[in-house]
């Protein structure tokens, strides 16, 4: 026990989170020593755990996830933080890099891919899925001289992504008619009529 792995799962899904604690617990070498769900996690009691490695789960990628991970980043540094989600949003997905999680993968995976990721991780690796990978070789290729503002070009990309306005809207912290206005405006600087065509012209021109 003393030289275990010392793991911490942190999910709103009290099914998946079980189910995880359940499969970790019977790897030799591993101690699940918490699980918690968002709602209920106390930031004192994870930094008195002093955790190696932190499962965090994300159903529905938000600025909310992203403002925790970075209090458990401060409060404990050195913790590992490997992030299983269900979607990857680009503008989260960057943030995430940014507070200097270890990984982002998706919980689709099976257990023996979770175990591999979680040893690149342990071993001072970057662990990551083929639409995160995907999303930051294209960030290294977008047009310089797109006349997309940065936020017009992040509800863009999110509307490519399948998002809707309401939806932009509430992970932005933004109205809905601000949304329109920037979609407007996206249309006359890209002189189309419609969502489709919005998004082909900016792909072409990587400006997404």
């Amino acid at each position: 026990m003393k030289n275990d792995l010392r793991i911490v799962i942190i999910d709103d899904d009290q099914i998946w989170r079980s189910g995880c604690e359940l499969l970790l617990s019977e790897i030799e070498g591993f101690a699940v020593i918490g699980s918690y769900g968002l709602l209920l996690l106390d930031l004192k009691i994870l930094e008195s755990d002093q955790p190696h490695l932190i499962l965090f789960g994300i159903n529905q990628p938000s600025f909310n996830h992203v403002k925790i991970l970075a209090e458990i980043k401060s409060l404990i540094p050195r913790a590992h933080v490997l992030i299983l989600a269900i979607l990857s949003h680009s503008e989260v997905v960057f943030e995430t890099f940014k507070i200097g999680v270890s990984g982002y993968i998706t919980k689709d995976l099976s257990i023996d891919k979770l175990l591999e990721a979680i040893k690149v991780v342990m071993d001072g690796g970057g662990v990551f899925s083929a639409d995160v990978t995907k999303m930051v070789i294209n960030s290294f290729q977008i047009n310089s001289d797109s006349p997309l503002t940065k936020r017009e070009t992040e509800i863009l990309q999110r509307i490519s992504e399948g998002q809707t306005k309401s939806q932009i809207a509430v992970e932005l912290f933004i109205n809905q008619n601000t949304v329109r206005t920037h979609v407007k405006n996206i249309y006359v600087k890209l002189n189309v009529k419609s969502r489709s065509e919005a998004i082909k012209a900016a792909k072409n021109k990587r400006f997404i």
